[in-house]
């Protein structure tokens, strides 16, 4: 591997969360210490991902195969839709096994700043879902940001014409954070104690 790819491979980590320069060398470092161990594997491992991972038609989720596990299990609560802005956020709400219905990932919030507007999002898949027979109650759990309020309130008003309940996520969620940043304990809480919007 000549610099030029090390280099390369440097910017490459930098462009993840949480990585900026410094710590993108360390990682690039600690891969090309152990090439056998650790940088072939995760980089078949990445090389597999890229071409059986997509997002599930239904909901939105990444899985490999399409309903994804979640939509396809049949124990889930059929009634229940939980709107969440990004797959992390479904993620981080799963991890507490505190809801058993199915979810519906927007694909982002509406922000006027940054050019997103209701056709950018998955809302009208939404719509369609909550009009379901079926559907008994749409649980809006965007962050408690100004973008995660405003596409609350938004959908809010688009389901006001479908006959189902639509509720928020409660107690636990800080004004101004973001799901995949609080733990089990608090996101269980906030599940279990929604109230209507």
């Amino acid at each position: 591997m000549s610099v030029s790819e090390i280099e390369h491979l440097i910017s490459l980590l930098a462009k993840l969360p949480g990585l900026g320069p410094r710590s993108a060398r360390r990682v690039a470092l600690h891969l090309l210490k152990k090439p056998d161990q650790i940088m072939l594997p995760l980089a078949e491992v990445i090389q597999s991902t890229a071409s059986t991972i997509s997002n599930c038609d239904t909901c939105g989720n990444l899985d490999t195969i399409d309903p994804c596990r979640i939509c396809a299990d049949e124990k889930r609560d059929l009634q229940l839709i939980c709107v969440v802005e990004e797959v992390a956020d479904l993620w981080a709400i799963e991890r507490t096994s505190a809801f058993r219905g199915q979810y519906h990932v927007l694909g982002g919030t509406l922000s006027a700043i940054d050019g997103i507007n209701p056709n950018d999002l998955n809302i009208e898949t939404l719509l369609e879902r909550a009009e379901k027979p079926e559907m008994k109650e749409v649980i809006l759990a965007t962050g408690a940001t100004v973008s995660g309020q405003t596409t609350a309130h938004y959908i809010l008003e688009r389901l006001e014409r479908i006959d189902v309940k639509v509720s928020r996520l409660s107690h636990g969620v800080p004004v101004g954070g973001e799901l995949d940043y609080l733990d089990d304990g608090t996101l269980t809480t906030a599940i279990n104690s929604r109230r209507p919007f």
